[in-house]
């Protein structure tokens, strides 16, 4: 804690003027992104301007390219991909540059972006009277032969080229089938021993493939950095819910690549909590003083409340409190207010400004009632308390900082009766909603059933074929590129493809979250938590049954719940064969 000199005095010292921020919204974040910090201490593999495979001439390149085990011994498919590994040669062979990698980026195809670079093979092509002049046509053959060339370490394309806007079909089998069989292997057996679901581990293994892709060598040698490289331009490319997931890290760890010091995988998306300082420094307070007395004194009640607590203190002191003082009264440095000034205060905490966007893309803004204003004063009010008593038992460290509180009694003196109005409008939308939940239930139980009923029907369909199920009648598309595990349907006339996999596996949680909540009245917060160690059991002294229970952690220091398993909990026992233990097969990361 910092010392009696640097709070000697409410010295009216101000630094620069920080931009206004609109009371809605959160500040930005104290810190970069998790992974993007990690990347100092764990630096990715550069890619070499050059090495052996990419230097080696054009025959030596075909007779390698064309040999085990690059064959996949289908005529047809062979003969294509040669004819297009001839044509992106021959292509390359009349760009500038001493490798295939450096004709590959000084081509354009790299910043072009993956498929936009077909074009440009397509336009060499047409313009040297060489190849098919059908672009389809082309577009087929460049897509193979790029495939080898990738996974025979011919050429190593960007990681944004790879990622965006998804990665080549089939670059992960690929890369499984010539260039590392046996880390693979070791990858989806990994996977498969968690009971991670097919969508999860095919999107990681696409991901370890790109980075193959990139750096080259096999999976063994993919480092931390590589993964956090990844991570930062997925993040930066790509705007899918599963853009960023680190799943495809956690993988590896568990496969023993990184070795045990690695950091988890939750250290890739969370920061975990903020210190003192970065909680107040997010506002961007002016007056120096004032931003250290507010740091001292979250970190003397850092002690006595939860992290939660201390978040909220710093919201309303930093924020609502002396940052809205800042923007209303400039170069105000001491926290004895003027009347008008406390008063104006208090006047606007009871309200707060709301922004909604129109159908048409427009932003309005609108003044709301703040709930909790009453809350927010009694934070300011402790503040105010907290200092004198200390400045009591330390007059040299906080004396300077007493001074009459801005929140009289009778400004809380209404607080009970808003406590009751809060717990009404509870209650109201509570007898609001109990109405409407058996057709919640109703809905959400008969979604999951016709999801199923759609999986099982598909997968006992013929590709090609028709089938109906749910009162649906869809057709089994015949796909040469469908994820292992997954089954597609798509509507007879035509259409975009449906996972019904994916389908049925949110329809199945949206179901359980639903029977959880109704069942044991947790928070939304605690069911995020829930994992199988949740799970207990209690042997009844007497009769000696032995009763399941669900323990939930409670975020609040306050003593941890059990609930007892009702039959009729959602304990997957869809999933589970007769007797055994109710286990959960998918997981969401």
């Amino acid at each position: 804690m910092s010392g009696a000199g640097r709070l000697a005095g409410p010295a009216a010292v101000t630094g620069p003027a920080a931009p206004a921020v609109y009371q809605g919204s959160r500040p930005l974040p104290a810190s970069p992104v998790p992974s993007v910090a990690l990347l100092g201490r764990f630096p990715p593999r550069p890619v070499p301007a050059s090495w052996v495979l990419t230097s080696q001439p054009k025959p030596q390149v075909l007779g390698r390219v064309l040999a085990s085990p690059f064959p996949t011994g289908r005529a047809n498919l062979d003969q294509e991909r040669r004819r297009g590994l001839i044509r992106v040669l021959e292509w390359l062979e009349a760009q500038p540059g001493e490798s295939w990698q450096d004709r590959w980026i000084t081509s354009g195809a790299d910043a072009a972006g993956n498929p936009a670079w077909r074009g440009l093979l397509a336009g060499w092509l047409a313009a040297t009277g060489r190849g098919p002049r059908d672009p389809e046509h082309v577009s087929l053959l460049a897509g193979r032969a790029i495939m080898l060339l990738i996974c025979a370490d011919v050429i190593r394309p960007s990681l944004g080229w790879l990622l965006a806007p998804a990665t080549p079909a089939g670059l992960s089998a690929e890369m499984a089938r010539v260039r590392d069989p046996a880390g693979f292997a070791a990858l989806a057996a990994a996977a498969q021993a968690a009971h991670v679901n097919s969508h999860t581990t095919q999107l990681a293994l696409r991901r370890i493939a790109a980075i193959l892709a990139a750096k080259g060598g096999p999976v063994a040698d993919i480092t931390i950095g590589d993964c956090l490289e990844l991570l930062q331009i997925a993040g930066e490319l790509l705007r899918s819910s599963d853009a960023t997931s680190p799943y495809f890290y956690q993988l590896l760890r568990a496969a023993g690549i990184f070795g045990a010091a690695a950091p988890p995988g939750r250290a890739l998306r969370t920061q975990g909590q903020l210190g003192c300082e970065q909680l107040i420094d997010r506002y961007g307070i002016e007056c120096r003083p004032v931003r250290d007395l507010l740091v001292d004194y979250l970190r003397e009640r850092q002690p006595a409340v939860d992290y939660p607590t201390l978040h909220k203190l710093s919201y309303v002191l930093g924020r609502l409190f002396w940052r809205d003082l800042e923007l209303h009264h400039p170069g105000i440095a001491s926290l004895h207010l003027p009347a008008e000034a406390a008063a104006a205060w208090k006047q606007r905490i009871t309200t707060k400004t709301t922004r909604s966007r129109s159908a048409g893309g427009d932003i309005t803004e609108a003044n709301a009632s703040r709930v909790n204003a009453f809350d927010h004063l009694v934070t300011v009010r402790a503040f105010y308390l907290d200092l004198a008593q200390w400045a009591a038992d330390d007059p040299a460290r906080w004396g300077p900082w007493a001074a009459p509180c801005p929140v009289r009694d009778t400004d809380t003196a209404q607080r009970g009766k808003e406590r009751s109005r809060r717990k009404s409008r509870m209650d109201q939308r509570t007898r609001e909603r109990i109405p409407v939940l058996p057709a919640l239930l109703a809905k959400v139980d008969a979604d999951r059933q016709a999801a199923a009923e759609r999986l099982r029907a598909a997968e006992g369909t013929a590709p090609g074929q028709l089938f109906t199920a749910a009162g649906q009648t869809l057709r089994r598309p015949a796909r040469t590129h469908a994820s292992a595990g997954r089954t597609w349907a798509q509507d007879p006339g035509g259409g975009k493809h449906r996972d019904l996999t994916l389908e049925e596996h949110k329809a199945f949680w949206t179901w359980a979250a639903v029977q959880v909540l109704r069942h044991t009245g947790i928070r939304i917060e605690e069911l995020t938590e829930l994992s199988h160690h949740s799970f207990i059991q209690y042997k009844l002294p007497a009769t000696g049954e032995l009763i399941p229970l669900l323990q939930i952690a409670r975020p609040r220091p306050t003593p941890s719940g059990s609930w007892s398993s009702a039959p009729s909990w959602p304990t997957c026992s869809a999933r589970s064969s007769p007797g055994s233990a109710a286990r959960t097969q998918r997981c969401r990361w």
